[in-house]
């Protein structure tokens, strides 16, 4: 900080443009990474990339019963369901350090 409490302005930007860096870093990987997640025990899965688009959805041939169409599609509503939890899990662990703003880590600095 200079002399009379205003922060240094180039520091600032160096600080800014590491941030930037890792955010775009975090959401590359996260764009990347596929999560799995699960219902009935396994017997449906369902993977969606980071973003949460659904890549595949896998079905135990076990589950499928022609008279309970209705328990077969609770099953896939909710497998996608824990793995898109899982997928916002990773991408909070990943962008927690950087969703706290500038002002965090900024002496003279309020947070955002």
């Amino acid at each position: 900080m200079q002399p009379g409490g205003m922060p240094d302005m180039q520091q600032l930007l160096a600080q800014a443009q590491q941030m930037q860096q890792q955010l775009m870093a975090a959401q590359s990987e996260m764009s990347q990474e596929e999560v799995t997640g699960q219902a009935g025990g396994g017997l449906v899965t369902a993977t969606v990339k980071g973003t949460g688009e659904v890549v595949a959805v896998h079905i135990d041939p076990k589950v499928v019963d022609p008279e309970d169409i209705e328990t077969l599609q609770d099953l896939v509503v909710g497998a996608i369901a824990d793995a898109s939890a899982k997928a916002q899990e990773s991408a909070a662990e990943k962008l927690g350090p950087l969703a706290g703003g500038l002002g965090g880590g900024i002496p003279g600095l309020p947070g955002f």
